[in-house]
């Protein structure tokens, strides 16, 4: 796939959204996989691809290995009412937040919006840790290589090859 911003309809209130997919909970790869066909069912959202599954090891409190992805979503929805319905399928999965970066049926990130730096209480666009997280990276890079980070300038693919990611692998 070429730069994923040539996607994109010209219809003004469009956008292409990238976001990371993350489970350690429960049947994750099903989970990961009935989150995806959900996400495809919202009006506002279509799911243009998502990239392989992933065996992480996981940040944070001790717990079993994540399977991760990334999609790329056109979305006809801003920023802030993609990030509610994250927030909504997660909750629908049985996403329970007991403590910070602990197990999770299903995690959605929003890690990308088009070329959009945002810093508002409960959104930071892109992803404030997107660029040292291989869990990221490596699925992001399989299906969007040349999106460019509006922070550093560089391509998703550059900024894969400067994170170690020995710990990445596929599911």
């Amino acid at each position: 796939m070429s730069n994923p911003t040539n996607l994109k309809n010209s219809k003004k209130n469009q956008g292409l959204a990238a976001i990371g997919m993350g489970s350690n909970l429960g049947e994750s790869l099903d989970t990961l996989k009935n989150a995806i066909q959900t996400l495809d069912e919202i009006t506002g959202i279509k799911l243009i691809t998502y990239s392989s599954w992933y065996r992480t090891k996981p940040i944070g409190p001790p717990q079993p290995d994540y399977i991760n992805g990334c999609a790329l979503l056109e979305v006809d929805l801003t920023p802030h009412k993609l990030l509610e319905v994250l927030l909504d399928v997660e909750q629908k999965f049985k996403r329970v937040r007991l403590e910070h970066w602990g197990p999770r049926t299903l995690d959605l990130d929003l890690i990308l919006y088009d070329d959009l730096i945002l810093d508002s209480p409960n959104l930071q666009i892109p992803h404030p840790r997107m660029r040292e997280r291989a869990f990221v990276l490596v699925p992001l890079a399989e299906i969007a290589p040349n999106w460019i980070d509006p922070v550093s300038g560089k391509a998703i693919a550059l900024l894969k090859e400067e994170v170690e990611c020995s710990g990445v692998s596929k599911a």
